[in-house]
């Protein structure tokens, strides 16, 4: 499917319509798209990234359908290969294009497509290419979410090809972004597991992008934004470093015991005006907890404890947080024992990344009698008195 952003600029990649798992970790219940873009100036013609090698026949005729006898540049903007897997293909087409990336990427794409060094060209950061009244700027911006991830800026159209930055696992036959609640829950899931641990290199990026004059922001994954204020303000949303008054408990429950722990907690909590996100973790969509990772100051992990240790899914709870590197303040472990007390230890060495307070654990045999709910009542305290310390409580 063609998608026409301005005469002579197109969207000619390919929709992934039931792909239901990326990186064969990430949940992406709406599918997801692989953005190329094509832009023809007066002289020349440049094609923007590819599509997984899977796609690659869409992509074919989609420049088959546009009549595309030739490309000058193919412009490389990320190694991941839902991006440059159809390079080698795309050289087969048209063995004249240059090959355009940073050297970064060209020493990526040699070891991972097996491409050789003379079919590059490198560029620099502020390098320009004239396709004859139409400009393409190249910008990088590192680490949104690899170290050699670029973007292309369409002068003359205002026009910013991001790449990764900005995009959104959604698979959709429009153009521009117009769902604005849906899209936005998309992008919010896709900078939660794949950018969130980057926000310090996404918010010097984030500068470099409003110093252009920019009328639309096309990543490689979902719709364009003919509103780039929209998403940009929403990723200021979500790197600001002062989290919400919020407390994720992720939990697993074996017998009932650890749950009715959580459930005490979380009430407990609510009386005292601190909001509360509570997750499954046996049957929770990783991308939902790794949004509400976005906002929360307080992460609780809660788990029986199984074979003196943790539960193994409390454990991965645990990990994903401290891979994620969210921006909470405070961390806590709370669950239930019989015979063993090892789980404590398990999650705080799961939990090491992250910058946070860890809060004394609480943690009780078997189920919870009244001792054990004044536990939990005194814990509760002093989490909002840490949140209110915090300045998050109004």
């Amino acid at each position: 499917m063609i998608k026409r952003l301005k005469e002579g600029v197109y969207n000619v990649g390919a929709i992934d319509w039931d792909r239901t798992l990326f990186d064969e970790i990430v949940p992406t219940p709406q599918g997801t798209s692989y953005n190329a873009y094509l832009v023809i100036g007066k002289d020349k013609t440049a094609l923007i990234d590819t599509v997984e090698p899977q796609k690659f026949d869409e992509l074919r005729k989609n420049l088959e359908d546009l009549d595309v006898k030739k490309i000058d540049y193919l412009i490389s903007n990320h190694t991941e290969q839902d991006h440059s897997g159809s390079i080698p293909m795309i050289l087969d087409m048209y063995p004249e294009a240059q090959l355009i990336t940073n050297e970064k990427c060209k020493g990526f794409e040699m070891d991972l497509l097996h491409i050789p060094g003379d079919k590059f060209t490198v560029i620099k950061e502020g390098d320009e290419i004239d396709l004859g009244g139409r400009t393409l700027r190249f910008i990088m911006t590192p680490w949104v979410h690899w170290p050699e991830t670029m973007s292309t800026y369409l002068v003359e159209d205002k026009i910013l090809f991001s790449c990764d930055f900005f995009g959104s696992h959604v698979a959709t036959s429009y153009t521009f972004a117009k769902y604005y609640d849906k899209v936005y829950h998309e992008a919010k899931r896709y900078y939660a597991e794949i950018m969130m641990p980057f926000r310090n290199f996404i918010e010097k990026n984030i500068k470099k992008v409003e110093a252009l004059d920019i009328d639309m922001i096309a990543p490689s994954h979902g719709p364009v934004f003919d509103d780039p204020g929209y998403i940009i303000n929403a990723y200021k949303e979500w790197i600001d470093p002062k989290p919400s008054n919020m407390v994720l408990i992720a939990f697993v429950s074996m017998h009932e015991s650890t749950r009715k722990m959580v459930e005490f907690l979380a009430d407990e909590l609510e009386k005292r005006g601190v909001d509360v996100k509570i997750r499954n973790l046996t049957t929770s969509d990783v991308g939902e907890i790794a949004m509400d990772l976005v906002d929360v100051a307080t992460i609780i992990i809660a788990t029986p404890t199984v074979l003196a240790g943790a539960h193994p899914n409390a454990v991965y709870g645990a990990y994903l947080a401290n891979v994620l590197r969210p921006k909470a303040k405070f961390a806590g472990i709370i669950g239930s024992f019989s015979w063993g007390g090892k789980a404590v230890d398990v999650i705080k060495s799961n939990l090491s990344s992250l910058k946070v307070e860890l809060l004394e654990p609480v943690l009780l045999k078997g189920l919870p009698n009244k001792e054990g709910y004044e536990k939990l009542k005194e814990f509760a305290q002093l989490i909002y008195e840490k949140h209110k310390e915090a300045g998050l409580v109004k």
